[in-house]
């Protein structure tokens, strides 16, 4: 039994009701992705689907399950998204802050040794024209946040290593948790007289998650192939082998790669691309030569999908270019499913939960209380 979970991060569907607790009122990233660019072509993904799930209208000559799911968990982080897609609902939301407070930073600057720079909203492209120079200068760590409820840090590779950043970012993750910060992100980066890149060793040490689906599936013995972020968002919890990946092409060929050992395998993926070098900096063009390479690939990978195969296409929130800002936006995503040779309308799921009730239903495993959802096989 094989089973794909493949995370298109930041691509949805149309502003929730609640959209306007989020300050995304009149969000809607695929629409505005259809309509900035009249000629996507995109013709595997809404061959399975996507645009019939948009527009929510039925069409003929369909190859597979569609529909849209809703969030119901509060927040709107990609970790509280990918929990939820796992089974867990969150109530209490994770906490953002525009500045960390002094009790926060002070604690984690006396352990690690260290004075940061920063402590502002801020991309990091921001952050690395505005501190990266000061950074070299006096050697001290780059600190900001997105406006998610994520803690970054920031180091030049030549001034700080990365087992030295990483260091400052365990000490944080651990500050971080009685304030309820979703994750620590270490971002180290490259470059020189202000042109600089991020490099690959980003890591992500997040809040641990209570049991989820990918418990239960580990626990039968199905190997859990954590692609992308997917193993430091669980803290690898459940994730039996991580594969950390430096993009979207990158992430597809490991799904190449594990997808044809014959083993049974749950294969998480998330797909960064779209939200890191589309959504976040409101990059249209960019966003849609991304799901035009996407749905070249995805036609090949299709290719070697067996009947009884399940392969499910969603997102874990939205993050519309169209949209003032670089934050994630609150919509409802798409739900995309190929198995058996189905085709059909799944209607608006209002969890994302049925995702993981669905893949407790396929590989037969039972699903511990309090895991939410309904299967839509």
């Amino acid at each position: 039994m094989r089973a794909l979970l493949l995370v298109l991060d930041g691509l949805g569907l149309g502003a929730t009701p609640d959209a306007d607790q989020y300050n995304s009122v009149g969000a809607n990233t695929l629409g505005h992705l259809y309509e900035g660019r009249p000629s996507l072509r995109i013709p595997v993904l809404e061959s399975l689907g996507l645009k019939a799930a948009l527009c929510n209208t039925p069409e003929d000559c369909l190859t597979g399950l569609y529909g849209r799911m809703r969030p119901c968990s509060r927040g709107n982080e990609s970790v509280v998204g990918h929990w939820e897609l796992a089974g867990v609902v969150t109530d209490q939301p994770l906490n953002t802050f525009l500045s960390f407070p002094t009790e926060l930073v002070h604690p984690i600057e006396t352990e690690a040794g260290v004075t940061f720079l920063g402590n502002q909203t801020m991309s990091t492209a921001e952050a690395l024209r505005t501190y990266a120079e000061e950074h070299l200068r006096t050697g001290r760590p780059i600190l900001y946040t997105t406006a998610s409820s994520a803690m970054q840090i920031a180091a030049h590779e030549s001034v700080i290593s990365r087992p030295a950043l990483y260091r400052i970012a365990t000490i944080a993750r651990r500050h971080c948790e009685r304030f309820r910060i979703g994750r620590v992100i270490a971002r180290p980066f490259a470059g020189r007289d202000g042109t600089w890149t991020e490099g690959h060793g980003r890591a992500d040490f997040p809040l641990a998650p209570p049991h989820t689906v990918l418990n239960s599936i580990a626990e039968m013995g199905i190997p859990v192939e954590g692609i992308g972020k997917i193993g430091d968002i669980f803290a690898r919890s459940g994730v039996t082998r991580s594969h950390p990946v430096g993009g979207n092409a990158e992430a597809q060929a490991v799904i190449e790669r594990l997808w044809n050992d014959p083993a049974d395998a749950f294969l998480f993926a998330n797909l960064p691309d779209f939200d890191s070098l589309g959504g976040h900096r409101r990059d249209l063009e960019g966003y849609a030569d991304l799901l035009e390479q996407f749905d070249r690939w995805l036609g090949e990978f299709l290719v070697c999908v067996e009947p009884d195969d399940l392969v499910i296409i969603t997102s874990d929130h939205g993050n519309d270019p169209a949209l003032p800002g670089t934050d994630h936006t609150r919509e409802d995503v798409p739900l995309l499913v190929v198995h058996q040779e189905r085709v059909g309308n799944l209607g608006l799921r209002h969890t994302f939960a049925d995702v993981a009730a669905t893949l407790g239903h396929y590989f037969r495993v039972p699903l511990m209380e309090p895991l939410q959802g309904t299967s839509f096989l």
